[in-house]
């Protein structure tokens, strides 16, 4: 049986914990809670060396980093002629080794079938050993089979994996909280896609503010992943939420439950405890 490691979209959030760490160790208190977290801030800007030296110092080698690259690869050059860009990107995330599980290229909704020879041409030109995950938005690979069936094509002749954004229960009837209403407004309208085509599938989940709605929502979620690990593949699950409050907490019930179906998955880290202890 494989690995299965949970995460989030930040690493740090005001509401996870009462005495926040200090800048230079909140990527520590998250890696106690879960084993991988969103690459998301680097599509905005590149860290500096230090900054990336810093979060090799706060994790395991085994600690999963699905990182996006920067906005000029993915949306700005839709992958055409942005190796210099990649190249770049990569030499400063090299402090991380092998704690870098996936390039995510998460592309613009705009980016559709008729674009997948530039999406071919790109993953020619990866380093050797460096796994890639692609997100797409565009309607034509959910509703169109053709579309769909080229798309994994192109991604199974690098091995490269297809990353579902489930936003079903998200969308399903109306929003009740301020924080969904904005949430709807950023996140992908797009089917429930449960088929993974690597060894390393990786999933993404957007629940609701009512904590019980999200957990209610991942049940096909947990039938897929425990048979994913049956079959011996090593999923990485994130969870998101419309504020992302208890996206941490939840990660790690969603663990519970894959491990509720299959007693013999290992378990999650022993996080410290987040306020300071007393006496009494």
């Amino acid at each position: 049986m494989r690995e299965l490691r949970m995460g989030c979209a930040m690493w740090t959030h005001p509401r996870w914990q009462q005495r926040l760490p200090a800048p230079g160790v909140r990527l520590r208190a998250y890696a106690g809670h879960c084993g991988a977290v969103e690459g998301n801030t680097t599509f905005y800007a590149t860290p500096s060396a230090s900054t990336v030296e810093s979060w090799a110092a706060q994790t395991e080698p085994d600690f999963r980093f699905v990182l996006k690259p920067p906005r000029a690869v993915t949306h700005e050059r839709r992958l055409v002629d942005a190796h210099a860009e990649l190249a770049a990107f990569l030499d400063v995330m090299a402090p991380l080794g092998p704690r870098v599980h996936a390039l995510w290229l998460q592309l613009p909704a705009s980016f559709g079938p008729t674009e997948l020879g530039a999406l071919a041409r790109f993953q020619r030109h990866l380093p050797a050993g460096l796994r890639c995950a692609v997100e797409v938005r565009h309607p034509a690979f959910f509703t169109d089979e053709r579309a769909a069936v080229q798309l994994e094509r192109v991604l199974g002749r690098i091995g490269a994996e297809w990353v579902p954004f489930d936003t079903t229960v998200l969308f399903d009837g109306p929003a009740a909280d301020p924080s969904e209403f904005e949430a709807r407004a950023k996140k992908p309208r797009v089917p429930r896609r449960l088929r993974a085509l690597t060894e390393y599938p990786i999933v993404r989940y957007h629940g609701r503010a009512d904590a019980d709605r999200t957990v209610a929502g991942w049940a096909p979620w947990i039938d897929t992943v425990a048979e994913w690990l049956r079959e011996g593949r090593s999923p990485t699950v994130f969870v998101h939420t419309p504020d992302n409050a208890a996206a941490r907490g939840l990660a790690r019930r969603f663990h519970d439950e894959v491990r509720a179906v299959l007693p013999g998955l290992p378990p999650q880290p022993i996080p410290e405890p987040d306020e300071p202890m007393t006496l009494f």
